[in-house]
């Protein structure tokens, strides 16, 4: 037996006690530990598979084992029990990558969902089938899963950007089709790439001299006309490559109308697809197989020296590693490097990034004021700083469906955000928003059955997804974030130059600034001297 983990004698939380009944209130069963060493057999499945269900449910009835364990953790189980949805934890759900990492296990959900629709299965009717079974002949039933939360969080941590990138794309694409995704993206990109452009090189697309020309057209104007077509330009440069790229990298139909779901039982199949999924993400892939097998295993064993005889449903993809590590219980790892969240690095360029954008607000505005820049000027140029921020994040985040109190909450913050990047007033909107709405893990169930109506207008399918709490929520933050974005590159290029006016224009500001320089270094050294 392995020292490396809590994998033998007690199992205490492993099979002592049953599953939550559908009622609401726990019934514990204690199972007597038998003499001398149990035993575990392996039913490998397919979760989305018919002939899964059977043979599931004809090895139990013939084995009679003293525990079932299936590939289940607490929060599944209930789920798929039909009890009350589990409450997401909203402080986790806005903090930070969490949002993220709920969108990896949306994408996992409704890939999932979309094969059972395919197959004419509901996704996890193999572990159902095990659960009802077992309770059927009185016997003990086991979760033997990791948390799914610690093992999205651990997936999450452990993927590239690039597969980080990819994975979203997917998503995007399964929702609203290829080109759509791809436009959408170059879109977004578009947008910042042409503000960054107009801000450093001006007008691209149209001459300066059709403001002359035309006097409706003035120099503002004509910068937010270029901007518009420079972003539409990029948007069609940019999207319409990332759409064909993800049309070749998720055109499976020719194999997807020969594939067989009972394939997906088969050692062979399954250890190539282990394999495919193992060269995209290495990392991805550890923290999806390796450490769950192990995980499983760890429990397994706890069981079988506890004496019980026990039929383990996991996984096809599962079943090879879990029963290595039940060969070779010494192999084990331990059971604290395969639990708990993994930190994130200590260095990160977002977080330098936003300390630098923040000393770098901090100082402009200083220069201005050292180069005797007028106190009326400053003060109404932080004004329309407020303001302009104030008035777009708050913009979309009704646009997102917020609340007044959520959307005002947002809007007053957004000009943090722009002081500091790391405060985003999406946060603040949504926790506010959390007041009128509540959100649970059913959410993502009835997500996943809009974006699968394929027939649906986009105008209607988006109507449907605001009306998911949990869509809703994720939708305010980002709209509330991306809108302070965007006010912050307006400012920049459209209200600065025109307030730049008051002072000589942006070379006017140009030279209060190297005042400021020059009477701050003139101040510094009378103090040192």
């Amino acid at each position: 037996m392995s020292d490396h983990g809590n994998s033998g004698g007690d199992p205490e939380g492993v099979a002592s006690e049953r599953p939550p009944s559908p009622g609401g209130e726990t019934t514990v069963q204690r199972l007597e530990p038998s003499e001398g060493e149990g035993s575990v057999e392996l039913v490998g499945t397919a979760h989305v598979s018919s002939k899964s269900v059977e043979e599931v449910e004809g090895t139990i009835a013939e084995r009679r084992p003293d525990v079932v364990a299936v590939e289940l953790d607490e929060g599944r189980y209930r789920q798929m029990k039909g009890e009350t949805p589990e409450d997401l934890d909203a402080s986790d759900l806005l903090h930070g990558n969490t949002v993220f990492q709920f969108l990896a296990y949306w994408m996992l959900s409704y890939v999932q969902t979309r094969l059972g629709e395919r197959f004419d299965i509901k996704p996890g009717a193999d572990m159902m089938a095990a659960v009802e079974t077992a309770e059927e002949h009185g016997l003990g039933v086991a979760l033997v899963d990791r948390d799914i939360q610690t093992t999205i969080q651990r997936f999450w941590r452990r993927l590239s950007t690039r597969e980080k990138a990819t994975m979203f794309g997917g998503l995007l694409a399964g929702m609203f089709g290829t080109l759509e995704a791809g436009l959408g993206v170059g879109a977004f990109l578009g947008v910042f790439l042409a503000l960054g452009a107009e801000l450093i090189a001006g007008p691209l697309l149209l001459t300066p001299g059709l403001a002359d020309a035309v006097p409706l057209v003035g120099g503002s104007l004509l910068v937010l006309l270029d901007g518009a077509l420079l972003a539409a330009a990029v948007a069609l440069l940019v999207g319409l490559p990332i759409a064909a790229l993800l049309a070749y990298a998720l055109d499976t139909d020719t194999e997807y109308e020969e594939f067989d779901i009972e394939e997906l039982t088969d050692t062979d199949v399954v250890s190539a697809m282990m394999e495919e999924f193992r060269q995209f993400s290495p990392g991805g892939a550890e923290a999806l197989i390796d450490e769950r097998d192990a995980f499983i295993a760890h429990r397994l064993v706890a069981l079988r020296e506890a004496g019980y005889d026990v039929v383990a449903v996991v996984g096809a993809g599962h079943r090879a590693g879990i029963q290595s590590y039940l060969d070779n219980p010494e192999r084990l790892p331990s059971m604290e490097s395969i639990t708990g969240t993994l930190k994130q690095k200590r260095f990160s360029l977002y977080k330098l990034f936003g300390y630098l954008f923040t000393v770098g607000f901090a100082v402009f505005f200083g220069l201005l004021v050292l180069g005797g820049a007028r106190e009326g000027w400053v003060i109404r140029l932080l004004v329309a700083w407020f303001l302009v921020n104030g008035i777009a994040a708050l913009s979309l985040a009704k646009l997102a469906g917020a609340h007044w109190p959520s959307a005002l909450v947002g809007g007053g913050i957004a000009w943090l955000t722009s002081v500091n990047p790391l405060l985003a007033p999406g946060w603040f909107a949504g926790y506010v928003e959390l007041r009128y709405i509540d959100v649970n893990i059913a959410d993502i169930s009835t997500l996943n059955e809009i974006v699968s109506d394929e027939e649906a207008p986009l105008g209607e399918l988006y109507s449907r997804l605001t009306d998911v709490p949990l869509f809703r929520l994720i939708a305010i933050v980002a709209m509330t974030n991306v809108g302070s974005m965007i006010a912050s590159y307006g400012f920049v290029f459209v209200v600065l130059p025109y307030m730049s006016a008051d002072v000589g224009g942006i070379a006017g500001i140009v030279d209060l600034m190297l005042d400021g320089v020059e009477n701050g270094a003139r101040i510094v050294l009378d103090v040192i001297s």
